[in-house]
């Protein structure tokens, strides 16, 4: 098991909460080994791909095929969130 922390946005929280999930502020999760970020996102939040724009980890955006490792921190990010920020933060293209 590897043991991260993680934060959603905006109506991700929403979303989380009908799965059940009610710690997404700075939460200490166990995931398996070699998770990827979309296995992380569909099955144990059981959201969908489409639900989470951009994925944040350790600060910095990445696809999400990435392999999720140990201590590792993850933050999601739903579609349309606002900020000429996107584009530099590689949101956007």
């Amino acid at each position: 098991m590897c043991k991260i922390t993680f934060n959603a946005f905006s109506f991700i929280r929403d979303k989380l909460k009908k799965n059940g999930i009610d710690d997404f502020v700075n939460a200490k999760i166990d995931i398996p080994k070699n998770s990827s970020i979309n296995s992380f996102i569909e099955n144990i939040l059981q959201l969908k791909k489409e639900d989470v724009e951009a994925v944040f980890l350790n600060g910095k955006v990445v696809p999400k095929e990435t392999i999720i490792q140990n201590n590792d921190r993850i933050a999601l990010v739903p579609p349309g969130t606002p900020g000429s920020y996107r584009l530099m933060l590689g949101m956007k293209n």
